[in-house]
């Protein structure tokens, strides 16, 4: 949390700041964690049969602390999470996209985390751009989801790293962003769940929060009063 927002934005910048970048998963998406029950039902599985807990519980999931060590990336935990629970059903999956398809792939909205797509609304109908910036989007959720989630309309640019193939925290992938914005960094705050990629957000002059999984509310009131949103 910023401790006086006015005095930080003028730290990075004398520009007013006009764009609103987010990372999708578990930013705009809820975390699979948080869904561990709708996972369940939907795949039919006993209530309970999935324990890994991530960022939630982190002492009793090892593989987790793994990747936030550096053992691993989060594409090598996703994998070995979509393995492991396609043998729970007894099917073969090699991707992630196995996994979120058949877990919510026929209704995505349902896993949405609806205080960031209300200000992803609250920036547009202010008049600030609105911007994707994913590592991941359609590599884990499939191409078909950008029809599913009718508030893609208002996101003026995405970039994906299942097509671009550079990922955060590069600082290619953030200029990436800005030159399709047409803004410098220093008018846009990036919010993503993992400190790495707000830091290399900060490393190119965004202004990078990141999201508390466990209190959203905060870092999206930050974001807010950085946009002049309130």
């Amino acid at each position: 949390m910023l401790d006086n927002l006015d005095d930080e934005k003028k730290v990075y910048s004398n520009k007013p700041v006009k764009a609103l970048v987010l990372d999708f998963g578990s930013v705009i998406s809820l975390t699979m964690f948080e869904t561990h029950a709708q996972t369940e039902n939907e795949l039919g599985l006993s209530p309970g049969t999935l324990t890994w807990m991530g960022p939630f519980d982190p002492d009793n999931d090892p593989m987790w602390r793994d990747m936030e060590a550096g053992k691993i990336t989060q594409r090598d935990y996703w994998l070995a999470r979509a393995k492991e629970v396609g043998e729970l059903v007894g099917e073969n999956w090699t991707t992630m996209m196995d996994f979120v398809k058949r877990a919510r792939g026929q209704d995505p909205m349902s896993i949405m985390r609806q205080e960031m797509i209300d200000l992803m609304y609250l920036a547009h109908k202010n008049g600030r751009k609105v911007a994707i910036l994913s590592n991941e989007l359609d590599l884990f959720f499939g191409d078909d989801i950008r029809g599913k989630l009718p508030f893609l309309e208002i996101v003026d640019v995405i970039v994906d790293a299942s097509y671009t193939k550079i990922l955060k925290p590069d600082p290619k992938a953030y200029h990436l962003c800005l030159d399709e914005l047409k803004l410098d960094a220093a008018e846009c705050v990036f919010i993503d769940d993992q400190i790495i990629n707000t830091e290399g957000a900060n490393a190119v002059g965004m202004i990078g929060l990141q999201l508390d999984v466990f209190n959203p509310d905060i870092c999206i009131n930050d974001a807010k009063k950085l946009l002049g949103l309130c």
